[in-house]
């Protein structure tokens, strides 16, 4: 577990972008990870969708995991830590 959330992506994920740009404007912090670069971040998001490499995963700092959230539903979760 981390102090930071987490945010899973890809190269060509538009969601992402449009949520990493939320973030930013919301002034929270996270670290982005690849899942096309590190194998390890792919096995996570597959385990955490059923087999699927659904982007973008979320790991908040209390270990839930969102996919592919709503900006408001976000901000609610890592709120409610």
């Amino acid at each position: 577990m981390t102090d930071r959330l987490t945010m899973y992506t890809t190269n060509w994920c538009g969601y992402c972008v449009r949520l990493k740009r939320g973030l930013e404007r919301a002034g929270i912090e996270f670290d982005e990870v690849n899942i096309e670069d590190d194998p390890d971040a792919e096995r996570f998001v597959l385990a955490a969708n059923g087999g699927d490499a659904t982007v973008p995963t979320l790991r908040l700092p209390n270990g839930a995991v969102l996919t592919n959230p709503a900006l408001p539903d976000l901000l609610a979760a890592i709120s409610a830590e």
